[in-house]
């Protein structure tokens, strides 16, 4: 079709013009407009490092999403650029407000912080694409004007009519570029039809795109893999990911585009795009994607809920261990360490260190990453993330600091912070409940009673706060009465938690305190039960 056969047609801009979202956005926070009418003939970007994660709202956020964000924050911090997100919310059908409140607050559960965004404006608004649908507009009808996308009037029985003569065939896919060439007559027909086009950008055959990738190394798709002429504003007015995904990184001077490798074909397409605008592009790194042990993308038909970060945060993941996993899952810093924070991460992390090879989700691995982060965060910061996971029960008459000493007396046996409750139940009740095979084995021994009145007799000894204290002064006891081993702490373990194995003996009495253990001792003596 001619470029003057198009100018004819005014039913494109009419109905971009006259569009209405059925979802409006919440309103961006107050910035000066930088949107222009037109592509500069030249690449807008400067030496400046300017990364984005850019999720689209139709859902929770996503462990591969996560690490993707991940990369894009420490690139920044390591070369002092901007990290910044945006939200592709056009998909009308399926984005949702509470997924970009998901979204949000899971990544500052993470401990990202960002330079720019939806939620605290910038240099470069809008930070939704439902809120520049007007500007793609205006440059999707440049492209008309160059000759390098035209409208297509196909229905979408007719799309798929095609698909299913191509199955039958055998033949992948794709676009067969049909509407290239109509003639005005053919366009009234359709128009008198009430037929409402989308706009197809050209992709030229054959081609080779290339691009030297920060990961992957030197990149060529052929354009006969890409499907044909593409879809870049659907009929209903709304930008395709592929083409409002460019202008947006021109509009925000994005330098470096860091995603998955899922992304691939999506590049090349991206890359024409960018040279129909004659405007340069950015650099590229795509990333692998996550899989479990069976080799399996991990998703939410698959793999549910645990596709998702919600998911571990709910579990009692601490976020350091999150990010520490993801981190190395596919990036390994020159110095090999293993454990680093993430403002260690942002000081070494390398794209050039980023393994091609597809990254497997491993669940011991994160476990191992987690635990050590339990044991090693001050025990202040452990007692306020485990609070949630203890509402059950009532904690109203232990201290800040023996709740602390609670939790630090169980923190190293914890996988998770959602076990919390079943490793601490005991100190929350009156008298523990001690089993009849441990009442007959253990508490019903001579030494046992001998041990327990000593106890009693001793409490004002205790140097409770000091768990070392009070473990030496069971110690000297079991000295004085020659009793050792389990003959002298299962006793007291039965007695005082109701199990013979668990905490540190001496943790556990300097937490009770002298009135809980003098109730639950004397319980212990009377008739070996919970009373």
């Amino acid at each position: 079709m001619s470029k003057e056969d198009q100018g004819k047609d005014s039913r494109y801009t009419e109905h971009s013009a006259n569009r209405r979202l059925t979802k409006p956005a919440p309103p961006q926070p107050s910035a000066p407009s930088t949107l222009a009418t037109t592509m500069p003939a030249k690449s807008t970007s400067t030496d400046e490092v300017r990364v984005r994660i850019a999720p689209s709202p139709t859902g929770q956020l996503h462990l591969g999403t996560a690490r993707t964000a991940l990369y894009n924050y420490l690139y920044a911090k390591r070369h002092k650029g901007k990290f910044i997100i945006r939200l592709e919310d056009t998909d009308e059908e399926r984005s949702e407000e509470h997924y970009v409140e998901d979204i949000i607050a899971g990544l500052k559960w993470l401990g990202f912080t960002w330079d720019e965004g939806p939620d605290i404006g910038g240099p470069y608004p809008p930070y939704r694409q439902t809120q520049k649908v007007d500007h793609y507009s205006n440059i999707a009808n440049q492209l008309i004007a160059k000759e390098a996308a035209y409208l297509a009037y196909e229905t979408p029985e007719e799309l798929s009519a095609l698909k299913e003569e191509q199955k039958a065939k055998g033949e992948p896919p794709r676009y067969d570029n049909r509407g290239r060439d109509l003639g005005q007559s053919q366009i009234d027909h359709y128009l008198k039809e009430g037929r409402i086009p989308s706009l197809r950008f050209i992709i030229e055959e054959p081609r080779t795109v290339t691009w030297q990738d920060h990961i992957r190394g030197s990149m060529a798709i052929e354009t006969i893999d890409l499907g044909g002429d593409l879809v870049i504003v659907k009929s209903s007015g709304i930008a395709t990911y592929n083409f409002a995904v460019v202008v947006d990184d021109l509009d925000m001077k994005i330098s470096h585009v860091i995603r998955g490798e899922d992304h691939l074909h999506n590049t090349a397409k991206q890359i024409l795009i960018y040279e129909a605008l004659g405007s340069s592009k950015p650099e590229f790194a795509h990333v692998a994607l996550i899989f479990d042990h069976e080799h399996r993308k991990m998703s939410k038909r698959v793999h549910g809920a645990a596709a998702h970060i919600d998911y571990y945060r709910e579990q009692g993941y601490m976020p350091e261990a999150i990010v520490n996993y993801l981190a190395q899952m596919s990036f390994t810093p020159a110095d090999g360490r293993e454990i680093f924070t993430l403002e260690e991460g942002g000081e070494v992390f390398d794209l050039a260190r980023v393994s091609k090879s597809p990254a497997i989700f491993d669940l011991q691995r994160l476990n191992w990453f987690n635990s050590h982060y339990l044991r090693s965060l001050p025990i202040e910061l452990i007692t306020e993330r485990a609070l949630p996971y203890l509402t059950s029960i009532d904690h109203s008459d232990y201290t800040d600091k023996q709740l602390q000493e609670v939790i630090g007396s169980v923190r190293d046996g914890l996988t998770t912070l959602s076990q919390i409750l079943a490793a601490t139940k005991f100190y929350f009740v009156k008298t523990p409940e001690i089993s009849e095979e441990l009442k007959s084995t253990v508490l019903t021994q001579e030494s046992a009673r001998k041990i327990m009145k000593q106890t009693l007799q001793e409490l004002d000894k205790f140097p409770f706060g000091d768990q070392k204290g009070c473990k030496q002064i069971i110690d000297n006891m079991g000295k004085e009465l020659n009793v050792k081993g389990k003959d002298l702490y299962w006793p007291l373990r039965a007695a005082l938690s109701g199990a013979v194995q668990g905490p540190d003996l001496g943790s556990i009495i300097s937490a009770l305190g002298a009135k809980r253990i003098k109730t639950r001792l004397e319980s212990a003596l009377s008739n070996g039960s919970n009373s």
